[in-house]
């Protein structure tokens, strides 16, 4: 998912740059993870609509094995689905249920074992509050802007609203969709679209397949009147969905979807994951995009700014993110919504490694720079703080309230690691972390083994602070050089605020760029602790100091004192 960057990033700059706390995850971390007695295995979703009220009339079949012996009984999420009838296929002997606080219970007709496949017909119907969003069609001077549009959306937890499923992360499965639409609109769904067929009363069912396990929140269709432009990445079939007379838009918004997915493809060393890539685009849109699966939902407003010159890189940095979750978040998925920044942490991250592939480093370290102080800013001025690994992750509805920790954070901690073990050991381990955990869910500490045993380094100190802290380093420096025996002596003070998960101080490995009147050069020096002195051998009086001269950790304050 992308937020609103172009509103977010200019509200953020606006507010007032103030301290920093930060936290570490030395204490017991809460365990998000969700329980499962069973393995849903296949969705068939069968979807039609009565407009007028904005009412869905949906028909779901769930196909899913015991995860243990004695299983008699079915436990769905289910917010506000009216059921009408639960049936055991094939032979379509009803089945027993309630229904209570979001879910459905079923009682099966006897205790079946983990050898067994149950498959349970659901039929309902519902008002959905969340989920699925009727769009109404907008004119504007007599002329279409857009058509009437019906589209879902399923991260975090809103697929349950408009079917029965297990509705959290850690649960992959195939799927299948039938959505019955007006004649002579376009339904966009996951995976392939395996046909089309006219119905007697004037409407179309369309039918896609998506044959590859994933999460319930990637389950998406988008239905309306659109243009579909065709291109073409190796034998991936690539969709550009826009509206009637704005094909116009589709370069210059996606005109960089090739280039994206050969790069990420020569970085990872993993070919593109799935049978297509589509990018659709729908009105109030609440998020930037959405990387639903093989068919990514993008908000209009955020595609049409790549007609002005100053929406150009953004434009191009989200469709980059939502690309880069084909791979980080959809090929290898967070197991509970605690672990979010492994989607978004790394997707942000490949907005910035694209641009180093495209544009060289100073582009790259440009964005990471960015992204770092969007974090700062808002940590800076938003007293409530998460780690990475969001200790708040049980309150769902709050899940996207901190995206610059998320995502912007998220994304420079990514940098930071490839610094902290070299270039090559970095790629080396996305490379070993994806194929690893492919098609399989993923937490933080399956990232730090992966990049432990690629590089030989032990990394608990990187993801306790970076990762399970909160917050961000503040430095103070004082600097005094003696002349008579050229020797620069440097004091580091580290200045942050604590609380009960502060460490005694942060580690920071850097360099330092000394510059005099007769030559430059670069020192190293590793941070441990609150206040420590450095010294230094100089040619002459410095004129001034870099200190993370290569930026390999830009989520920091720095003061420098003048020289004494």
């Amino acid at each position: 998912m992308y937020q609103k960057k172009v509103f977010y990033a200019v509200n953020l700059f606006a507010m007032v740059f103030s301290g920093f706390i930060f936290a570490v995850g030395q204490s017991a971390r809460p365990d998000f993870n969700r329980p499962q007695s069973f393995d849903v295995r296949h969705y068939i979703l069968r979807v039609s609509f009565e407009r007028p009220g904005k009412k869905v009339i949906g028909d779901t079949t769930v196909v899913l094995k015991p995860l243990k012996p004695g299983f008699s009984e079915i436990e769905l999420d289910a917010a506000g689905l009216a059921f009408r009838s639960v049936k055991l296929e094939p032979g379509g002997t009803n089945l027993k249920y309630r229904v209570a606080n979001g879910k459905i219970f079923v009682t099966l007709d006897r205790a079946y074992t983990p050898d067994e496949f149950i498959s349970v017909r659901f039929n309902y119907s519902a008002t959905p509050k969340k989920g699925i969003y009727f769009v109404d069609k907008e004119v504007e001077n007599g002329k279409d802007v857009h058509s009437a549009q019906i589209w879902t959306q399923g991260e975090p937890d809103e697929a349950h609203h408009w079917f029965p499923s297990f509705d959290f992360p850690s649960d992959k499965a195939t799927t299948e969709q039938f959505i019955t639409v007006r004649k002579g609109e376009t339904v966009i769904g996951n995976g392939e679209l395996v046909g089309q067929k006219d119905n007697p009363d004037g409407t179309v069912t369309f039918h896609y397949k998506m044959l590859v396990p994933h999460s319930t929140y990637l389950v998406s269709f988008v239905v309306g009147n659109y243009v579909r432009v065709n291109e073409k990445y190796k034998d991936i079939p690539l969709g550009f969905y826009v509206y009637p007379g704005r094909e116009a838009i589709v370069p210059k918004a996606y005109g960089k979807t090739k280039d994206i997915l050969r790069v990420f493809e020569e970085l990872t060393r993993i070919s593109y994951p799935f049978n297509k890539y589509d990018q659709t685009i729908v009105s109030d849109f609440t998020f930037g995009g959405m990387e639903n699966i093989t068919a990514t939902t993008m908000a209009d407003s955020e595609i049409f700014l790549a007609d002005l010159d100053f929406g150009k890189s953004a434009v191009e940095n989200l469709v980059s993110h939502e690309a880069a979750h084909s791979w980080f978040g959809n090929l290898v998925t967070c197991k509970n919504w605690a672990e979010l920044w492994l989607n978004e942490g790394f997707a942000t991250f490949m907005e910035a490694a694209f641009q180093e592939k495209m544009y060289g480093r100073d582009a790259y370290i440009r964005k990471i720079k960015a992204d770092a102080e969007l974090f700062l800013i808002d940590d800076a001025v938003n007293p409530k703080r998460n780690g990475l690994f969001n200790r708040n992750a049980g309150n769902i509805s709050a899940l996207f309230d901190r995206p610059a920790t998320t995502y912007n954070k998220g994304g420079a901690v990514i940098h930071m690691l490839r610094e902290t073990i070299g270039d090559e050991a970095f790629w080396k381990g996305v490379n070993l972390y994806l194929n690893r955990h492919k098609l399989a869910n993923v937490e933080s500490t399956d990232l730090k083994n992966v990049m432990e045993e690629v590089s030989g380094k032990k990394l608990d100190w990187f993801f306790e602070q970076w990762v399970y802290g909160t917050g961000s380093p503040k430095l103070s420096v004082t600097q005094a050089y003696d002349p008579k025996i050229g020797i620069l002596k440097l004091t580091v003070t580290q200045t942050q605020k604590s609380d009960k998960f502060t460490p005694a101080a942060y580690r920071l490995p850097m360099d330092l760029e000394i510059t005099t009147e007769n030559d430059s050069k670069i020192e190293k020096l590793e941070i441990t602790k609150l206040s420590e002195t450095f010294s230094f051998n100089t040619d002459g009086i410095p004129i001034s100091l870099k200190l993370d001269r290569a930026e390999k950790i830009p989520i920091k304050t720095v003061k420098i004192s003048q020289l004494k």
